[in-house]
């Protein structure tokens, strides 16, 4: 049945939805998992050095080779798909990496995860230890209004928003506001509800750390009399955001909010080779996070145990980037619009509130 409130919600983590998905048990809820053995889920998620060492070393082989070609071309026309190239191959892997380090799992070796992770924050211009806070709620409250502070967009979306991402210029001055007040020991009203006490010192000395390294730069230039150094450190995070934010726009957007079953808020998407060595398999992502602690190199393996029970992942990111702009337009007349995948006849019904509850407050359309 069409739902014909079209109310406005406060997609803030401080405001009334906070309260309102806690009241209806939404909040560090359990969700629903797809039935796979105990023994090859322990097969599954042991974690290995080797594909992570590997892929880091190609990364950040490529980024020199790529670099160098760049600084050659510097003063041509050259310079600009020179450092496209440069800028691309530095913030995608880079958010992936940010990613999957965060979780733990990308290595074996604890500190092997914590460097990497804390050089691709920096990177991508997240604040490490926050950002590692409000992932975890991210997973623990995926797409729940009120709880989820990474939802990219609401309903209606805000294209400006999407459209100003593609530069990393909606993140990336809130970011740097946020390195900023963490530097004089500051944070934000948001973050007070998701990053513990205990957390908040690091917090402020990971910043200082990160304008340190930014002042350093600027110090370059300076000296260099030319924007060269920040092409190669902190402005690739704005140059080079297209394909992060390609990225993320198919995990969620255009799904079901406030439901405890991520086979309806979340997307998997079928990629080539060359898009998952950047994604790190998070292309896998109904598969991820539904088992978080599974490593990015065990996700296609994951995806075939679980196809019995999911719908069938989208043929392709440009299949994917239609399924997300269709549903967007209509949303912007309809927020309640959402898309919904049929099952596979060997699949367990969805579960579209607290379990064993059926949610009929949204209104859906079968693709």
């Amino acid at each position: 049945m069409a739902s014909t409130d079209r109310r406005k919600r406060d997609y803030s983590i401080t405001g009334p939805e906070n309260q309102r998905a806690q009241e209806r048990g939404l909040a560090a809820a359990e969700w629903y998992t797809c039935p796979i053995p105990r023994q090859r889920m322990k097969e599954l998620m042991k974690r290995k050095n080797g594909p992570a060492i590997r892929d880091t070393l190609i990364w950040f082989g490529s980024l020199l080779i790529l670099g160098y070609l760049a600084y050659l071309s510097w003063g041509t026309w050259w310079a600009v798909p020179a450092f496209l190239a440069y800028g691309i191959l530095y913030a995608t892997p880079g958010d992936s990496r940010w990613h999957e380090c965060g979780h733990g799992t990308a290595f074996k070796t604890p500190w092997m995860n914590e460097v990497v992770y804390q050089i691709a924050s920096f990177m991508v211009l997240r604040s490490a230890t926050p950002w590692r806070w409000s992932h975890a709620r991210h997973h623990t409250d995926t797409i729940i209004v009120g709880r989820d502070p990474e939802i990219i967009t609401e309903r209606p979306p805000v294209w400006k928003i999407l459209l100003m991402q593609i530069f990393h210029l909606y993140g990336g001055p809130i970011e740097l506001k946020r390195f900023a007040l963490h530097t004089f020991g500051k944070l934000e009203e948001q973050e007070r509800d998701y990053i513990p006490a205990s957390e908040h010192r690091k917090v402020f000395r990971e910043a200082r750390i990160y304008m340190l390294i930014l002042l350093a730069v600027v110090a370059a230039c300076i000296y260099a009399g030319s924007i060269l150094p920040a092409m190669f450190v902190f402005f690739p995070s704005f140059y080079g955001g297209i394909v992060v934010i390609t990225f993320g726009i198919t995990q969620h957007l255009g799904l079901y909010e406030d439901v405890l079953d991520h086979r309806l808020n979340t997307r998997t998407v079928y990629m080539n080779p060359v898009l998952r060595f950047l994604y790190w398999n998070m292309n896998y992502h109904v598969e991820h996070h539904m088992f978080p602690m599974v490593p990015y190199h065990a996700l296609p393996k994951l995806h075939e145990e679980m196809k019995a029970d999911c719908p069938a992942a989208r043929r392709g990111l440009f299949a994917a980037l239609k399924e997300v702009i269709t549903a967007l337009r209509k949303q912007k007349h309809d927020p309640a619009y959402v898309v919904e995948k049929p099952l596979p006849a060997t699949a367990r019904p969805y579960v579209r509130g607290v379990p064993q509850q059926q949610d009929t407050s949204l209104r859906s359309e079968v693709l």
